[in-house]
């Protein structure tokens, strides 16, 4: 049965076939179900999985829920097609059970039987998955086989394979390594920031050969890796073998090129050597040195060798506020210094608490609503649904709390917990209502939402969130038009992932707006008395460069000071490598070889057993800042359109290009060709489509700004631009966003013009675009959720005109 997407009929036929509960058809989005990307009929789909060619067919697997919208009970669904571009669905293939979830992983097709599970005749289809223990939150990997091309699997009774008894150890990809005649796995080292890499002649028994990471980007945990193999024709034309890693992190994916002898990889991308430069301190030894102060305990008598989970560090030693718990605090400040480069670059990490100028030290006067100081609930409120029994918690240890206890929706499951708590009335008599907020940032008016609110004649009208965090700052209502009127205060918590709970504290009226916290974990450039730059960490062990144009202050005297005023969740500071330089030490982010500069192309992974060498790969439409609540219903979740990947030389150094598979070709109308001279501002193109294929040339005459906007609508449009030498997508009015605050941004990329044009490609789906540029170098892909009838195209330029051609193909 085809999965026509865009038709409802169809999808309740796939509905019944595979008993998968149906929303009602009110529910339904058909506004942004894709017309050629793959989406399941209902339920929530993630990472792209186990994707393999067997027997002409390609078979996507994909991570998947099949009870539920959001993430959860990790199962693999199953689709299929002959081109690439249309799928079937098919019945779920690995499905959960009371003691594992099926993760992911990676499908082979085991020809030479090495596993035993087929036959010469008939070899097997062999999956290789994380087995998360429900129980024991262990995650190992696991075997299931098929001996009927992916239609049913039968899990290996000698599972797991592979346990190193860790919590973060998953996404295996394995591979043939015909040189060396065994199965390789590329799987991640979650935590640590490590890919391992495990040998194995018949699938069951593997060895440890090497580990590579921590590099590139390491922000944030490495997820679903993969090492393949690309040719590679060099500036002299030289053709050779490259291989090539990919790994997930902090929401896109990085790549690097280098060598693979069957045991290790090794790349030129895995290290970076900073601007040399006037060391201010590398932080060796053990004091800090003439001139060096401290206050406080935080910073102890002199550097710390880094623990084994902290990563990034230079040398032997650095500076850590940890001390012996987030408890301690103080500051380390270094003698005066002549600002005489026009750089500072200095290595920081750690907590993300920024100096905040005038700052709170404690909290405001005023009439106290409540403080949840009491052993029960604080008296007068009252909660329902899974808070009819919530008590305060009062043993919290949350950073920026008053007293000993907080209202925490964190209660019995945690994020499962949801309902509300009111408090009782009171009558509103200062101007400003200042309370202590933290946890989910999820707005009332999106559709799972963490939020406090003041309610007055039954009208919300003032909404807090939190940030995604545990630390409790300061949020203020102006309450001076309510001044006399009864009020109550609701919490609101109805979210049931990732942070699905709420922390309030010390609600006060006052007559002044309280200050955010002054507590702070950064690093401080201090002239004349006054902090004129700051850095922190991102929340996270690892220590990224941070780089400061003194431009402005070239000639002038000035002194670090690295500052811990936090007590917890994070507040402590890693510092290391502070040195005066004529060049700017880039950060990972700025460093680091991204397969897509965009918010939503993650977990990427390619096809095992394409012929010829091909390689094609696809990602998963999605971000986990707002992957849970993304508004389409009865389904979550798309995959990419496939994508071929090559190498090509870019001064010297092999790059990976990426572009459409040729089988979407196929499925294009006739070209529609539109070309408008010197426009100045914006002008509607008669081209109009919710599914197309774009090819845009933009040559722009003395303009800062200038591009196109598709699926554009009253008050809406995606702009897809080039201003400054950056590529960007601006999503921020493209339309619903209101399920994340996180979801209305813009994302950019630098790329210059060539012979004084620029080239996109651009594919428009009802919920998506995917742009790739200079000959598919470069790519961002972006979720956007316009109107059905947001279907116009305009080309426009600012502070000057540009020439646009357009050629539209609609995608059938």
């Amino acid at each position: 049965m085809r999965l026509r997407l865009i038709l409802g009929l169809v999808v309740a036929s796939v509905v019944a076939a595979f008993g998968m509960p149906a929303a009602s058809g009110a529910d339904e989005t058909t506004q942004w179900r894709p017309a050629y990307h793959f989406t399941p009929a209902t339920n929530f789909m993630n990472d792209p999985v186990g994707l393999v060619r067997h027997k002409g067919v390609y078979h996507l697997f994909y991570q998947y829920n099949p009870s539920g919208s959001t993430a959860g009970n990790g199962s693999w669904g199953h689709a299929t097609s002959t081109d690439l571009v249309r799928w079937t669905q098919r019945p779920i293939a690995l499905t959960a059970d009371e003691n594992e979830e099926i993760w992911s992983g990676s499908v082979v097709v085991d020809q030479a039987n090495s596993s035993g599970f087929g036959t010469a005749a008939n070899p097997p289809l062999v999956a290789i998955y994380t087995s998360r223990n429900r129980h024991t939150n262990l995650q190992r990997q696991a075997l299931a086989y098929s001996l009927d091309d992916g239609e049913t699997w039968t899990k290996y009774a000698g599972n797991p394979v592979l346990d190193i008894g860790s919590t973060d150890f998953r996404d295996p990809k394995v591979s043939w390594h015909p040189q060396t005649r065994r199965w390789v796995m590329a799987v991640a080292k979650s935590a640590e920031r490590k890919v391992g890499i495990y040998s194995s002649t018949d699938l069951k028994s593997w060895r440890h050969e090497s580990d590579f990471g921590p590099a590139g980007a390491a922000g944030g945990v490495w997820e679903c890796p993969e090492l393949f193999q690309l040719s590679y024709k060099n500036a002299a034309g030289v053709t050779t073998k490259k291989w090539v890693l990919t790994v997930s992190v902090s929401g896109k994916v990085q790549y690097f090129t280098g060598t693979f002898d069957g045991s290790t990889f090794t790349s030129p991308d895995a290290s970076y050597t900073p601007p040399a430069g006037k060391v201010i301190s590398d932080f060796e030894g053990d004091t800090w040195g003439a001139g060096w102060s401290t206050t406080g305990a935080a910073f102890g008598a002199g550097p710390d060798t880094p623990p084994a989970d902290v990563i990034g560090a230079m040398g032997k030693t650095y500076v850590d506020s940890f001390g012996t718990g987030d408890s301690q605090t103080g500051t380390l400040s270094s003698p005066d210094f002549a600002i005489d480069q026009r750089y500072l670059n200095l290595l920081v990490g750690g907590g993300k608490l920024p100096h905040v100028e005038g700052g709170s030290t404690g909290p405001p006067e005023g009439d106290l609503i409540a403080d949840f100081e009491a052993d029960g609930l604080q008296a007068g409120w009252t909660g329902t649904g899974d808070f009819t029994n919530l008590v305060n918690a009062t043993s919290s240890d949350l950073p920026g709390r008053v007293g000993r206890g907080v209202l925490d929706t964190c209660w019995t499951d945690c994020d499962a917990a949801v309902g509300t708590v009111r408090s009782q009335e009171f009558t509103i008599d200062r101007d400003h209502i200042n309370l202590l907020v933290a946890g989910g940032n999820h707005p009332l008016s999106g559709p799972e939402p963490t939020a406090v609110s003041l309610v007055v004649d039954g009208k919300v009208v003032q909404t807090a969130t939190g940030d995604n965090s545990p630390n409790l700052n300061w949020k203020v209502w102006d309450v001076s038009a309510w001044r006399g009127r009864s009020a109550y205060v609701e919490v609101t918590d109805q979210r049931t992932a990732d942070w699905g709970h709420l922390m309030v504290d010390h609600i006060v009226q006052s007559d002044e707006a309280a200050a955010p916290w002054s507590q702070e974990t950064t690093a401080n450039l201090v002239v004349d008395g006054k902090v004129v730059r700051s850095a922190t960490g991102t929340n996270a062990a690892s220590l990224d460069w941070t780089s400061w144009d003194l431009a402005d202050l070239q000639g002038r005297t000035g002194h670090l000071e690295f500052v811990d005023t936090a007590t917890g969740g994070w507040g402590h500071l890693y510092a290391d490598q502070a040195m005066l330089s004529n060049r700017p030490a880039l950060d990972s982010a700025a460093r680091t070889r991204w397969v897509d500069h965009g918010a939503d192309y993650y977990a990427a992974v390619s096809f095992n057993n394409l012929p010829h060498d091909r390689r094609v790969q696809i990602g998963w439409l999605g971000n986990w800042d707002y992957a849970n609540t993304t508004p389409t219903s009865p389904w979550r979740g798309a995959q990419s359109i496939a994508r071929e990947l090559t190498l090509t030389d870019v001064a010297g150094r092999p790059t990976l290009v990426q572009q459409p598979v040729a089988e979407l070709d196929r499925h294009l109308g006739k070209p529609v060709v539109e070309s408008v001279k010197r426009v100045s501002g914006s002008r509607t193109l008669r081209v109009r489509g919710t599914a197309l294929d774009l090819e845009v040339t933009l040559t722009p005459h003395g303009t800062s700004d200038t591009g196109v906007v598709v699926r554009k609508g009253p008050g809406q449009g995606t702009r897809i631009g080039w201003s400054r030498g950056q590529l960007y997508v601006d999503r921020t009015g493209s339309g619903e966003d209101s399920f994340s605050p996180a979801f209305p941004a813009t994302h950019r990329v630098a790329v210059p013009l060539v012979d004084g044009r620029l080239r996109l490609r651009i594919l428009v789906d009802r919920s998506s675009v995917e742009v790739f540029t200079r000959d598919g170098q470069v790519a961002i892909t972006d979720l956007v959720f316009p109107d059905l009838t947001s279907d116009g195209i305009a080309a426009y330029a600012e502070g000057g005109t540009v020439d646009a051609k357009v050629v539209a193909r609609r995608v059938r």
